[in-house]
């Protein structure tokens, strides 16, 4: 009796269920109403819990706490508490959330060639022009 191996080509296994199910769990670990907003700001560098909840208007403390526990146990945001009084905490990426970066690049690339100008306002300064956000670093 003959035992065959098979090889999958990258067609096999981008189609199957078990590919599927994988996707949505990937999706379901970005997907949120807050979540690309915290993975946008700590790309750009570690902050602590009130310098994300003044950076995302609308958030509250509650929804931001359980976006980032979210994050946190997904492996997608580092928590450090220091031992001081009273405590700090800082949150950070971790190397598995910025190989995203090429990912949120590319989503970046494509609002801005798609535009879409009922989502969300431009806010203007007098006498400043009007920034064009960055993607993150």
């Amino acid at each position: 009796m003959k035992f065959q191996t098979s090889v999958e080509t990258p067609d096999e296994i981008c189609s199957g269920e078990e590919a599927v199910s994988q996707f949505h769990r990937a999706l379901g670990m970005l997907t949120g109403k807050w979540k690309g907003e915290i993975l946008w700001l700590l790309g750009q560098g570690k902050h602590r819990f009130g310098e994300l909840r003044r950076a995302i208007p609308g958030v509250t403390q509650h929804m931001l706490t359980l976006q980032l526990r979210d994050l946190e146990a997904d492996g997608l945001v580092k928590r450090t508490v220091f031992p001081e009084i009273p405590p700090r905490v800082e949150y950070e990426i971790t190397p598995s959330a910025l190989a995203l970066r090429p990912v949120f690049e590319e989503l970046f690339k494509w609002s801005q060639e798609h535009g879409f100008p009922n989502a969300r306002p431009a806010t203007s300064s007098p006498g400043k022009q009007d920034e064009q956000p960055k993607p993150p670093r």
